[in-house]
Formats: C-alpha cells, structure tokens, sequence
C-alpha cells in the first residue's frame, strides 16, 4: 500500500467529490480486471466500461492504462501530509505521523480485498510494481518535505524573539527556493512509508488472525522503543 497525489485537489465541494469518485471507481475497476485476467490483457475501454464512463472520461484522469493501475486512492497522502501538520504542535514527529497514517488507515481494512488484489496485481507485473515504486518515492519526498516544514515552524517558534541569522547547519536550498529536507526528515519519511507496507503485508497474510490497527499500533511502538531485539 502507498500514497500518491492525483490530478485532483484534495477537499472542495460536491462537484469535486464527484471526480474523487469518479476516479476511485476507475481505479477500483482496473486492478478488479487486471487480477482477473492479467494486466496485460485489459483495454482503457475495458476499464471505462466497468466503471459506468466514457475512455475520454478515463483520460481525464489518467494519462495512460498502466497508471489506473498503480494507485488506489489518489489523494490519501495528501490527506496524510495535511493531517500531519495540523497535528498539536507539542507531539513529536514520529506520533503525530503515526496519527496522521493511522486515521487514513483505517479504510485499510474495509477495503481489504481491494488492497489485496492490488498488491497481487503488482507482484505479477513487474513493470507496473517498477512504477508503483516509483510513486512511493514520490510519496516519500512530499513527506519529507511536509516533515521538514514541522520541524521548521517548530524551530521559528522557539526562536521567537531572537535576531535572524544564517544557520550554517541549515539544509541547502532546493528548487524555487525551498530548503531541502534535512536527514531526519528524509528517514522519518522512508520509516514510515516502511512501517505502512510491512503492517499491511502483514496483516493481509493473517487477516483473521489479528487486526490490523493492532498491527500497525505495535509497528509504530517497536520504531519509538528504537527497535530492540525481540526476547526470546
């Protein structure tokens, strides 16, 4: 499981619902055909048709058949990243990324056979799971970038009242002026996308066995405990 931005904002009114969707039903339609039949097998027009709309309607969200099968939710790691700046400012990164995952998460589970039969789609293409990491790199730089924000304002808030001075400690600046996400940023941000895959491949191996907000609740615990060896 991963997140990707869409074409599509996240939040609006009626009108955007509908396109939200719209586009959920497209995508939900591509990995029901492609685990049926083999994504190779599935035409745009196959898709368009499952999903009750016209291929020019297909193309308004997807500029070619692969990519209706890399996400399934489009705007989810928006959602997270919004969610995760708007956390109290007194919880330390890793919590309140940890609460931002876990409200997302929780349609996870009532989409289990949606979610299973996407990762059974990508594990037998292996020119679409090539793009689904990509996407997930994608995810990941936004997250950095989102978590670098928090720690900036963070920063600006203890730092009120003092004369502003070049950090010679400061990330470099990026493109359009932006700073670059520091290396604490960058590995809370590969952590957590990790943490999200292991916990749902885990879950999804023993979904009667236990749930998955106890999975990805102990997930989130042994990265906090820093890891320690299992006893035995």
């Amino acid at each position: 499981m991963h997140f990707m931005t869409g074409k599509d904002a996240v939040g609006g009114g009626l009108r955007e619902r509908k396109k939200r969707a719209t586009r959920a039903a497209l995508a939900e339609a591509a990995v029901r055909l492609a685990a049926e039949h083999g994504a190779d097998q599935v035409t745009v027009e196959a898709i368009s048709a499952a999903a009750g709309v016209s291929v020019r309607t297909f193309f308004n969200y997807f500029d070619s058949r692969d990519d209706a099968f890399v996400v399934v939710d489009a705007d989810a790691s928006e959602r997270v990243r919004q969610a995760f700046l708007a956390a109290p400012p007194e919880l330390p990164p890793l919590e309140a990324l940890r609460d931002a995952l876990a409200a997302e998460l929780r349609e996870a589970k009532r989409q289990h056979e949606l979610w299973s039969l996407h990762a059974r789609v990508l594990r037998s293409a292996p020119h679409l799971l090539v793009r689904n990491l990509g996407a997930q790199m994608a995810d990941e730089s936004g997250l950095a970038e989102a978590i670098a924000r928090r720690i900036r304002a963070g920063d600006d808030s203890d730092d009120a009242g003092r004369a502003s001075e070049p950090d010679a400690g400061a990330p470099p600046e990026g493109d359009a002026g932006r700073a670059a996400p520091g290396l604490y940023a960058r590995l809370l941000a590969a952590v957590a996308g990790t943490a999200v895959r292991v916990s749902v491949q885990h879950w999804c191996e023993r979904p009667d066995e236990v749930s998955y907000a106890d999975v990805f609740r102990e997930v989130f615990d042994l990265l906090a405990a820093g890891l320690p060896a299992p006893a035995r």
